[in-house]
């Protein structure tokens, strides 16, 4: 009887403490909880109020200039005016440009995906600092055949500016972010390597070449005897 009294003494104690708690803390609680429904509240509507439609148009606002960049990249012929059209746009043929989209639309993923388009644009204007600039701006987002295309690029541009040692690592980043895509891979590999050796940087080169005979000895580069010849080239037999 006695230990059931006991409890029964440190059950009310609890409870008073628990009221002490929540008379002397309740308004800070409430106002907490309320700035986190705020906030929480400003998120969802920032979400779907102002960014899944601002998506929306962005979307919709990309598709011709993206249709023709596409279509450019298909045929190999980045002509001079389409280039143009796709970093600028053309009222006359409804393209909203890759910059206006980038402008207005920056915080989208369709506005991320622009600065890719922009920076490969800049690229075939032989602009370089700006095909760094937004090909740097661009996150590829875990798409990782794209992020190699894009760090080709970089490496074009920087080897354009004579920046050997920062196209020369862009070119080994393309490699390594597919290395389980032996066609992707394999091309990139043997684009550092070839870059490697054109800027004197032996070891480097050979290295390149060895890793891609040894990682993808069925490729096309090492099955065409053109890794072979490199490195004997570079003084390699075997």
């Amino acid at each position: 009887m006695a230990i059931q009294q006991a409890d029964i003494m440190e059950t009310n104690v609890a409870l008073e403490k628990a009221k002490g708690f929540w008379a002397n803390f309740s308004k800070p609680i409430i106002y907490i909880g309320s700035a986190l429904i705020l906030l929480i509240g400003g998120w969802l509507a920032y979400k779907y109020l102002y960014e899944a439609p601002n998506e929306e148009k962005a979307s919709d606002l990309i598709f011709p200039a993206e249709k023709l960049f596409s279509k450019m990249a298909a045929t190999s012929n980045f002509n001079k005016d389409s280039v143009t059209y796709v970093l600028k746009g053309d009222k006359a043929q409804g393209i909203t440009g890759m910059l206006d989209i980038i402008k207005k639309y920056g915080g989208t993923l369709t506005g991320n995906r622009a600065n890719y388009y922009a920076g490969a644009c800049y690229l075939h204007q032989k602009d370089f600092t700006n095909a760094i600039k937004y090909l740097k701006e661009f996150d590829g987002n875990g798409a990782n055949q794209i992020i190699s295309k894009a760090n080709i690029m970089l490496g074009q541009a920087y080897a354009e500016q004579k920046k050997t040692d920062e196209a020369l690592n862009y070119f080994k980043k393309a490699a390594s972010v597919v290395a389980n895509d032996e066609g992707m891979a394999s091309e990139a590999l043997f684009m550092a390597g070839r870059y490697a050796d054109a800027i004197g940087k032996t070891k480097d080169a050979i290295e390149l070449f060895t890793q891609l005979k040894t990682k993808f000895p069925a490729s096309v580069k090492v099955g065409s005897g053109d890794v072979d010849r490199y490195l004997a080239k570079l003084g390699v037999t075997e």
